[in-house]
């Protein structure tokens, strides 16, 4: 056989499988598209997370689009982040143009347009399906890791979640924790310490400062009722296709703190509520994270091995995720190890840290005859990309440098009235729009002041009164006293009954 027949054998026998499986295009070899080698990936190990990386400009964010439209058209529904706000085109059918012809006759895949179900979703003012959650639900662990706090400072956060669980007072949002915080500080302090024990004020001045920031960032907007059911994540439209959920973050990219805490409450929320499902024909659901940095750029080390942690054990609830960054050295190297897919775009060679970059990154992919991994990373066109993945038997598939086939739906962004229709639509607008307030820890602590303040009051009051003036017979009486008593009256009536005697 020749080169090229032994590449398509290659290609053909690591990226064949039994079950379904998402179709991304054709491997390429010496520049060129070879139809007969398709690069497929079987759903059966989408759960085994991945990542997509890439330089800007190099067609990231329309492979997202590719794999999410084959994955909803599978009925399996996605959550995508998108931070530049660029995705939401997925809700139209797309158009056919020349080059989207050229390139499918190249790969040999027939091209169609088609739109997908969508519900555009929130975490701030932006219209859309609002995310939020308690604060209770996050749980003191959880909490504490997102506000970077140490063991004593974590140690107190617990005090006041139990403390607010036995007084039966909800811990709903941020003014709740923070009106907790003053309570145990001031007016409650006894009451605390009695059975807690002392907390310090500096202590709880320096948690107070942090909820401060979260805040600053929209943790108000977050943090509250009605929370978010997981379940709503799940649905399936009346054709079959998997609801597409794009959450726009593009006002919060300079709000990684709030990007991180909806993150490592979202993958838990998943985790603990999702049942245990083993290995799948395919995935229940596949989170793709844009701009996966922001992330991990402003985490802790306790929040980074949380997210790690979530990262390894959320595959057996049939959930994929897969991280979205310019560069693959952006994702830690615990998470990194995590992923089974790979679709790496072309890096820039611009500086000798870019070079060194670009080196690492071809020392993560599998060795291969037919490319020079480093070499070919910095000439891959728009739309090309190395990919390599997990067959059925969970084996690292042969690295395939593949031309990309196009999305189906639009590759541009919604007008606003389409964004407006689509909400208008949406049921789970209406369901989440609704802001509730009911009485938690701000309130219970509030009226419980207000009682011991009224309290004091009525004890001040039923004390016996004294007349501000006194009346006559005692200031008869006072100066009677004042006379009698006085040393110049005492040594007067001596001065007499002395002189008596000597009488």
């Amino acid at each position: 056989m020749n080169t090229k027949e032994n590449f398509i054998q290659h290609i053909n026998s690591g990226y064949t499988s039994k079950g379904e499986s998402l179709l991304l295009g054709a491997a390429i070899l010496e520049g060129q598209p070879v139809s007969e080698a398709q690069v497929k990936i079987p759903l059966k190990t989408l759960n085994r997370h991945g990542l997509i990386a890439g330089a800007t400009g190099t067609g990231k964010t329309k492979t997202i689009q590719v794999l999410s439209e084959q994955l909803s058209s599978f009925g399996i529904p996605v959550l995508m982040m998108d931070i530049k706000g660029d995705f939401s085109g997925i809700a139209k059918p797309g158009e056919e143009k020349a080059f989207i012809t050229e390139r499918h006759e190249k790969i040999n895949i027939p091209y169609t347009t088609s739109a997908f179900p969508v519900e555009l979703m929130t975490l701030s003012a932006q219209d859309g399906v609002r995310l939020r959650a308690t604060v209770s639900e996050f749980g003191p662990v959880l909490f504490s890791r997102i506000l970077d706090l140490n063991d004593t400072q974590s140690g107190v956060v617990s005090v006041i979640f139990k403390y607010c669980d036995d007084k039966k007072m909800p811990l709903l949002d941020l003014k709740d924790i923070k009106k907790v915080l003053n309570y145990i500080t001031e007016e409650g302090k006894d009451d605390i310490s009695e059975e807690y024990g002392k907390i310090s004020t500096a202590t709880t001045g320096t948690i107070l400062r942090k909820i401060i920031e979260l805040e600053q960032q929209g943790g108000d907007f977050f943090f509250g009722e009605k929370s978010f059911e997981i379940d709503d994540l799940m649905r399936i439209d009346e054709n079959g296709k998997g609801y597409i959920n794009i959450l726009r973050l593009t006002d919060i990219q300079d709000k990684p703190k709030l990007f991180s805490t909806f993150m490592l409450s979202l993958l838990a929320e998943i985790y603990h509520q999702m049942p245990e499902k083993g290995d799948v024909e395919q995935p229940e659901l596949v989170l793709f994270i844009d701009e996966a940095h922001l992330i991990f750029n402003e985490a802790s080390d306790a929040l980074l091995d949380q997210i790690e942690t979530i990262i390894k054990l959320i595959r057996s609830k049939g959930v994929g995720v897969y991280f979205v960054t310019q560069n693959p050295m952006d994702i830690p190297k615990g998470v990194l190890a995590q992923l089974g897919l790979k679709i790496q775009h072309a890096l820039r060679a611009f500086t000798a840290n870019d070079r060194q970059a670009i080196k690492q990154t071809a020392d993560n992919y599998p060795t291969s005859d037919y490319y020079k991994t480093d070499e070919v990373l910095t000439s891959l066109g728009i739309g090309e990309a190395f990919v390599t993945a997990l067959n059925e038997k969970g084996i690292p598939t042969p690295l395939a440098a593949t031309m990309l086939r196009a999305p189906q739906s639009r590759m541009d962004i919604l007008e606003s009235n389409e964004i407006e229709e689509i909400n208008n639509k949406s049921k789970l607008v209406k369901k989440y729009q609704e802001e509730i307030d009911r009485e938690s820890a701000y309130e219970l602590l509030n009226k419980k002041i207000e009682e011991a303040v009224a309290q004091a009051e009525e004890q001040e009051e039923e004390k016996p009164r004294k007349s501000s003036e006194p009346s006559t017979a005692e200031v008869i009486g006072k100066s009677v006293t004042k006379v009698v008593t006085s040393a110049s009256f005492i040594r007067g009536v001596f001065g007499i009954l002395m002189k008596i005697f000597k009488k």
